[in-house]
Parts: C-alpha cells; sequence; structure tokens
C-alpha cells in the first residue's frame, strides 16, 4: 500500500495522542493502526459493525501494542459497552465510522457524567454525519465522507463490485436472468446498481428522494414502487445506511427464493426481528440464513448485516490504499491545525486530502 505507507511516514511525532478508533476491524485497517503505533500513537480500537470484525486481525494488532475491546458477533449489550469503555480510556481524538463514540459522548455530557475531553475527530461514513448533524458537537469534527475521492472512488464503485463479487462466492449463483431491486440511488446505491447491470441482471430501483429518482430515470433506470417490485424480485439490495427500510410488508409480498442484501453502513436496514420470529431459520451455507414462512423460503445474506465486509472482503487492496491514506491525512490534520477550529462540523480540507493522491 504505497499510498499508505508515504501518508503514515509524513505523520508528526504522535507521542502523547491517544486515538479512540470505531470502525471496520479487517485486514485492511492493519497497516493503518501499526503504522499509527509506529508513530507513538496510542490507539484504542473498537468497532462500527461486529459482525465485519476479524478476530486474528484484533489480536495482532493487540501484540503490537493497541489496546481493543472489540470481536466479531459481540452482543449488543458487549457492544455498547465497548464505547463506554473507550472513553473511559481518555482518547484525545476519535477517528470513526458511524459516530458511535461521539454519540455516547455528547449522551453523557448532556446527562452530566462526563466532561468533553476530545480535541478533535474524523467521520467516515454518510450515517455517520447524518447522526452529527442532530447535534451540537463539543470539538471540531472533520467529514470525510463527502470528499470527492472517497464518494467517487468507494461509495460510487466498491461497494457495489464488492457485494456482487462476495454474491457470487457465497450463492455460487450469477446474476443473469434474475431481477435485481436496488433500495436507494445515492452513490453506493448508483454502484450497486450499475455493477449488477454489468454482471447480467434486470435491474430497478426503488427510491424516495424525487432528485435521486429523477436522477435514476435519467441514467436509465427503471424506477419502481418497492411495495410493488419486491413481489417478482430476485434480489434485494439495500443501499440506504437508514433503518427500517424492508417491513414485514414487504417481506410477505415477496416470492419464494428471493435474496435479501444489505451493502449501507446500518445494520437496521431489514426487519430480521420479523423473521425470526416467524419463520423457521436453516443456514445451508455459510452466511446464507434461509427463513422459512409457511408458504415461502427467503434468503437473507449475512442475516441483514453489511454484506461486503461479513461475507467478503470488501473494497480492493489497491483502492483501499488511496481511503487509508486520506484517514492517515485526516488524522495528521486532527492532530495539527485541525484541532485549533472551533466545535463543529467540517468537510476535511482540500489541501489536506489531496496529498493522499
Amino acid at each position: 500500500m504505497p499510498r499508505t505507507r508515504q501518508a503514515i511516514a509524513a505523520l508528526p511525532d504522535l507521542s502523547g495522542i491517544r486515538l479512540a478508533c470505531n470502525m471496520h476491524l479487517d485486514l485492511k485497517m492493519a497497516p493503518l493502526v501499526e503504522g499509527l503505533l509506529s508513530r507513538g500513537c496510542e490507539v484504542f480500537l473498537t468497532t462500527c459493525n461486529p459482525t465485519t470484525v476479524q478476530n486474528d486481525v484484533v489480536n495482532y494488532l493487540v501484540e503490537k501494542g493497541a489496546t481493543a475491546k472489540a470481536w466479531r458477533d459481540m452482543s449488543n449489550e458487549e457492544w455498547s459497552a465497548s464505547f463506554d469503555d473507550a472513553l473511559v480510556w481518555q482518547p484525545t481524538h476519535l477517528c470513526e465510522m458511524g459516530a458511535d463514540l461521539t454519540t455516547r459522548l455528547h449522551e453523557n455530557v448532556a446527562l452530566g457524567k462526563s466532561v468533553s475531553t476530545i480535541a478533535a475527530s474524523l467521520e467516515a461514513t454518510g450515517s455517520g454525519i447524518n447522526r452529527l448533524k442532530g447535534m451540537k458537537p463539543q470539538y471540531p469534527i472533520y467529514n470525510w465522507d463527502d470528499l470527492p475521492v472517497k464518494e467517487g472512488l468507494h461509495n460510487r464503485h466498491m461497494v457495489g463490485l464488492s457485494a456482487w463479487q462476495t454474491f457470487f462466492q457465497t450463492t455460487h449463483l450469477t446474476l443473469h436472468e434474475k431481477v435485481v431491486v436496488v433500495i436507494g440511488y445515492g452513490l453506493v446505491g448508483q454502484g450497486v446498481a450499475a455493477s449488477a447491470r454489468a454482471f447480467g441482471a434486470q435491474v430497478q430501483v426503488a427510491e424516495l428522494d424525487a432528485a435521486r429518482a429523477l436522477q435514476a430515470k435519467y441514467d436509465g433506470w427503471p424506477v419502481v414502487d418497492l411495495h410493488d417490485a419486491v413481489k417478482t424480485a430476485d434480489v434485494v439490495a439495500t443501499a440506504t445506511g437508514a433503518s427500517d427500510v424492508v417491513s414485514a410488508k414487504h417481506l410477505d409480498n415477496m416470492k419464494s427464493g428471493t435474496f435479501i442484501l444489505n451493502v449501507g453502513h446500518v445494520a437496521k436496514e431489514i426487519d430480521v426481528d420479523y423473521l425470526k420470529s416467524n419463520a423457521t431459520h436453516s443456514e445451508p451455507m455459510p452466511y446464507v440464513n434461509a427463513y422459512t414462512l409457511p408458504d415461502r423460503t427467503l434468503y437473507l445474506l449475512a442475516d441483514g448485516s453489511m454484506f461486503n465486509l461479513t461475507a467478503g472482503y470488501g473494497d480492493s487492496l489497491n483502492a483501499f490504499d488511496v481511503t487509508l491514506a486520506v484517514m492517515a491525512e485526516g488524522i495528521g490534520h486532527i492532530v495539527g491545525e485541525g484541532a485549533t477550529s472551533e466545535s463543529g462540523l467540517y468537510l476535511l480540507p482540500e489541501m489536506v486530502w489531496k496529498r493522499a493522491l
């Protein structure tokens, strides 16, 4: 990962910096964490999604000197407790995917349980940015999800490509002769739709936002009503980053044999609880969760978690090299000039992220 190595080498001495990271903990994150440790940074690792944690990676990074409270499939109670543990560790800076630590810290401050000691933070996801818009940050937070290099590379291209690669590996099926309904036409949804068509699918788009729905039509996609579209879909893919997108009513309208997958950051896009309460569960193949109702069987891939990272490997190494390099440059910014800004939400400056290219 040449860009990542170059960005890490350019970081200042990080002695005295205590960085709490809430992020996906897979193999591709190791070079960044190793690099931070080599620069003198103390690192506490929590996860933004328990289903994407690779335990061997966490163990390796702990051996290298990181502190961690994360393991694959930790319970919701354990996951929530890890946020408190990270804050008790008294970090000076945060690096997040989903704003879980910032949200917990601000809840504690509002209740008078703690005060903020954070100098500055990074946020990498649209879901996290949406959460942050509903609060008054206690410190400067830098949004790098909306950067052209993040939107155009990871969001638009890599998520869709890796999702369908994971679909092929997991189900041993292709998309030929299959109707694929993509829910959400943001940049992730655009990539999911384009990759599905490239792999032979008949693609339809369900989008509630009028402007995005119009864009989908101009891009040549049939824009459909989700309630009706699920009746004939062979594959349903959620890409919204929102909760409760596929409801019990939608699930009741799907035909037997439908595959359902989620590539959004939020693991609650699909009403998994409804299936678990009303259907018999089996796992005929790893990450293919079969839910048998009285009249049909639905296949929920990776049980509704982020499919391309739970059952697959996510971005390619060459693409993620750019992502990690931008993250490293962002960390350099928040431990330096970025920490001097007033409290608030900012876009990571162009002069910072362009150094990663």
